[in-house]
């Protein structure tokens, strides 16, 4: 009995400094924004409580609506495009199907590893005026003319930077893929293709079920970071044409900083951490049934 005691106290005290920072970090600053979510302010000070008032505002602001359907897209692009990439990419290195798989890896991970605003800048100069794809599409169409638009399409102006997301990020799930698949192993898929199954199957019975718990993760991860995007969006188009492609952070950088309304700004924090914990406790919930399912 001493001997448990003397244990969990080991154990308390391990956790404690974890837990102080969680309280510090996270947790505090949530409650101060939800208490300040419920005020108003002016001239850097507060006026009074104005209760759901800032939430009702922000739901029905349309700007708002467009940059919470911009994170949507994130997500999407995010879930559905990246980690399967990801996945095939990972695969494909793992399966040794290309020549030079070292500097194929390291070709896709480099990516990631240049700041979100650097990527930012350079894929400005490839959608500008005098760039890549304004002079190729010039060579095709042979169109001296042609200036790249889409940015001022209200449906599209997010292409540009979904495609840039998909060619920055993928390269981390890769990785994480890549690892996971080289814990299985190699016995397992000589079994399978001595049996003759094809790599639809082995990739269906073999590879997915091993990296289930792995995919669950890079999901939780993916829907996080796809709803504070913020760093490449600000420094690629600053959320214009006119919101065209504004994000839910960067709508609340704009109206705490530039608006200097705090209580307002709060309130979209609140928004996007509620989102969060709703979107991911829905992805927990689908995969512990999936669990459930193939037990």
């Amino acid at each position: 009995m001493v001997q448990d005691k003397s244990k969990h106290r080991a154990y308390l005290s391990l956790l404690l400094p974890a837990f102080l920072v969680y309280v510090l970090i996270i947790l505090y600053p949530i409650l101060m924004s939800l208490g300040l979510s419920f005020t108003k302010w002016r001239h850097f000070k507060m006026v009074g409580f104005v209760g759901l008032e800032n939430y009702v505002a922000i739901l029905t602001d349309p700007s708002f609506q467009k940059s919470m359907w911009n994170n949507v897209q994130i997500m999407l692009v995010s879930v559905l495009g990246q980690i399967p990439l990801g996945i095939m990419l990972a695969y494909l290195i793992f399966r040794q199907w290309v020549k030079h798989t070292k500097f194929f890896e390291m070709m896709i991970f480099l990516p990631i590893t240049i700041s979100s605003v650097v990527v930012a800048l350079l894929w400005n100069r490839v959608f500008s005026p005098v760039g890549i794809y304004t002079s190729l599409i010039r060579t095709i169409t042979d169109n001296p003319d042609y200036v790249v638009k889409i940015f001022e399409n209200r449906t599209f102006a997010m292409v540009p930077i979904l495609v840039v997301l998909l060619w920055q990020h993928t390269s981390l799930y890769m990785v994480i893929f890549l690892a996971n698949l080289q814990r299985i192993p190699e016995s397992v898929f000589e079994a399978a293709t001595l049996d003759g199954a094809k790599e639809f199957t082995i990739i269906r019975s073999i590879v997915l079920p091993q990296l289930a718990n792995v995919i669950f993760t890079c999901s939780v991860l993916a829907i996080s970071g796809s709803l504070k995007s913020f760093d490449l969006v600000f420094a690629m188009t600053s959320g214009g044409p006119v919101d065209y492609t504004s994000v839910m952070a960067l709508y609340l950088y704009k109206q705490t900083f530039t608006f200097n309304n705090y209580g307002y700004g709060s309130a979209v924090s609140i928004i996007i951490v509620l989102l969060s914990v709703g979107l991911i406790t829905f992805v927990r919930y689908v995969y512990a049934k999936a669990q459930r399912k193939y037990e």
